[in-house]
Parts: C-alpha cells; structure tokens; sequence
C-alpha cells in the first residue's frame, strides 16, 4: 500500500495567492516629500527639516525593505505636510498587503521601522543637545512650548551637559527638537494597539493574547487623560478606536516566532519604555 504525503502530514494547506502590488505613482511620493521638505523648514528651519525627516525616511523604508524581503505587496512611502502642527508633518505610511505570510514576517516588517528609524534618532539628539544653550529659567519667558523628557533623551543630556540646576533649563537646537520628535514618534508606533507598529509586534510574540494587551494600554491611556484632563492621547485614541483596537490574523499564526525575536521583542519594549512620555507636551 502506498502513503501520500497527505496521509503522513494532513491535507495541505490552502494557498491564498496575494492581491497585485499597488500601482506606484512616484510622482506623487516625490511631490509629497518635497511638499513635507517645505512644511517641516517653515516650522523648524533646515537642521530640524533634514533630522526628522531623515528618521522618517528610514523608518518607513525598514517596513519597505523588510515588506519586500517577505514578497509582500507594499507601497512607496507616502509623507504628510502638515506646516500648521508642531513638527510641520503628520509622519508618513505605507501601504501594503494585509495579506502577511506569518508570525515571523509582521514582527520583522514591524520592527525593521522603529530599529532604523532609532538608529538616526539617537545620535540626532546626542548632537542637537550638544549644540543646545543651558539658559536661566527665567529668561525663558511665557510663549515656550516645554517637552517632557523620556529617560533616553533625559539620559543622553546629562551625558552632554551633566546635572542641571534646577532653576536652568535647555533651549532645544534644531536638531535636538528633530531628535525628540524622533523619539516621539516611535514611541506612538510602539503602543501595542491595533495596527500600529507595536500592535503587530505584540501580535507576533502573543497571538491572540495581544487583544488583552491593547485593550489594558487603550483603556490606561483612556482613562489617564480622563482623571487628569490631559487631552494629547484623545484625537489617537479615537483614531485607534475607529480603525481597530484587536489585530487581525496572519495567514499562518501557528508559525513560531523563534527565541531571536523574543529578545528583539524585548529591545522594543526597552526603547518604548525610554521614548515614552504620559505628558509629551506642555503648552
């Protein structure tokens, strides 16, 4: 008697082929950009413009890369001017194939974005807060916008500057202020919510079990700016509400993620913790 291989390993699985990648307009993307050049210099000046955009452009180009290194179907960038909003922009995206193979390819299209995107961050905001002025409190004046400080960027300015006094303060340089907004964005892409970056992350290391994980930070979130009247979360926590707090399926959740990226799992949550902020801005 003969065994097919069904009989030995169960029916095959069904294939689902992907949709056609979507058609490129790279004049669009290349408008855009310029478009966000522009919006970004009239808000900062060009040291901010080409900080932040820098970690924008990498950021966004390690999904591309990582996309097409697993053959999903993805788009060019598609940045947002914005010269109304405090950075000039309102980020960027990518389109691409909800139609991800498995476990292993959302964690690393997710995780190729915020590791590139910190691989400028860091050093940006090292040179920015070099260049930055220690100025007396006082001389500061009423029309300051204060931005609190995450640990890594708290970090990295007594590594520059040492222990500042209390009544000092530091003027930001342009480029500091593109580092942190850097560190700002990557922080909100880490949030284990929804689509979001760390809502793929988190799906990747814990399936199905990653709803409980957006559910606790989306209700935390919620009820924070509730109880202490701060409203910075509330226009994302709508936005994650209307597009989805769960995360939907790959195409094969039962493909282990392996112990490698349970370790980078746990560097982004590391570098979520340091650029993370409750209260990321103080007018």
């Amino acid at each position: 008697m003969e065994v097919t291989p069904e009989v030995l390993w169960g029916p095959p699985q069904p294939y689902y082929p992907p949709p056609p990648p979507p058609r490129q307009r790279v004049w669009l993307h290349v408008l855009l950009y310029l478009l966000t050049v522009a919006s970004t210099v009239m808000v900062g000046g060009w040291s901010f413009a080409i900080g932040l955009l820098s970690i924008l452009t990498a950021h966004e180009f390690g999904h591309y890369f990582a996309a097409k290194w697993y053959r999903v179907p993805t788009s060019l960038p598609y940045f947002i001017p914005f010269p109304f909003s405090l950075f000039g922009t309102l980020g960027a995206f990518i389109r691409m194939s909800p139609f991800i193979p498995n476990r292993r390819a959302l964690f690393d299209i997710a995780a190729a974005g915020p590791l590139a995107g910190m691989v400028l961050a860091v050093p940006f905001s090292f040179l920015g807060i070099m260049w930055s002025r220690i100025v007396p409190k006082a001389s500061l004046g009423d029309n300051v916008i204060s931005l609190g400080e995450p640990y890594l960027f708290q970090l990295l300015s007594w590594l520059a500057h040492g222990r500042v006094g209390e009544d000092m303060d530091m003027l930001l340089h342009p480029l500091a202020f593109a580092g942190w907004a850097g560190m700002f964005v990557t922080a909100l892409n880490l949030l284990p919510i929804g689509q979001l970056d760390g809502g793929h992350v988190t799906h990747a290391l814990f399936g199905n079990r990653s709803r409980l994980v957006a559910q606790s930070i989306f209700g935390g979130l919620a009820v924070f700016s509730i109880v202490t009247k701060t409203y910075t979360w509330v226009p994302l926590l709508i936005l994650l509400f209307v597009f989805g707090i769960r995360h939907p399926r790959t195409m094969d959740d039962g493909e282990p993620i392996g112990l490698s990226r349970l370790a980078v799992g746990g560097l982004l949550a590391a570098t979520f913790l340091l650029c993370f902020s409750l209260v990321p801005i103080k007018i």
